[in-house]
C-alpha cells in the first residue's frame, strides 16, 4: 500500500477514476448521498490516497477555503476498509502532505458527527454547532498540532 499526495494536474486517468469510484462507493452506494459529488473544487485540491493493486482503497482531498489562502479544509474522505489502520495512514500522510505543500493558518473539516471521535484522535476538535449536511448530521472540527 502506498500514499500519495498529488494536486488535480499530476494526477493520472486512472488515478481520477480510482478516487471518483471509491468516493462513488462510499457516498452513493453506502451512504445513500444524492447531492453531486464532482463540484468543481476538485480541480484545486491536493488529492491525497492510498494505493492498492491498482485501486485507490482511502482518498481525501484538501484545498484553500479563503481567497488569501490561510484556510484550508479537508473533505471526500473515505476508506473502503474498516479495522485495517488504513484510515489512520490517510489522514497521518494527508496531515503530513497538507503541512507541505499547503501553507494555512487554520486546517478544518466538516465531519460526519459520526466520525467526530476518528478525526479528534488526530488532534482536530469541534466548534460550533451540529449542522446538516446533504442530508447527515455534521460538526465544524479544527485542527490543533499535537
Amino acid at each position: 500500500m502506498k500514499f500519495i499526495a498529488k494536486h488535480f494536474s499530476e494526477l493520472t486517468p486512472a488515478e481520477l477514476y480510482e478516487i471518483l469510484r471509491a468516493r462513488a462507493e462510499i457516498f452513493l452506494l453506502e451512504q445513500h448521498i444524492v447531492e453531486q459529488d464532482m463540484d468543481g473544487v476538485d480541480y484545486d485540491c491536493l488529492h491525497c490516497f492510498l494505493w492498492e493493486d491498482g485501486k485507490a482503497v482511502g482518498t481525501l482531498r484538501a484545498f484553500y477555503s479563503d481567497k488569501e489562502k490561510t484556510k484550508v479544509k479537508i473533505g471526500r474522505v473515505v476508506t473502503l476498509t474498516h479495522k485495517k489502520g488504513h484510515g489512520k495512514l490517510l489522514m497521518e500522510g494527508a496531515l503530513a502532505a497538507i503541512e507541505e505543500k499547503m501553507p494555512h493558518k487554520i486546517l478544518y473539516v466538516h465531519a460526519q458527527t459520526q466520525a467526530a471521535g476518528y478525526y479528534a484522535r488526530f488532534g482536530f476538535s469541534p466548534v460550533g454547532e451540529e449542522f446538516d449536511e446533504a442530508g447527515i448530521p455534521h460538526i465544524e472540527m479544527v485542527y490543533q498540532k499535537q
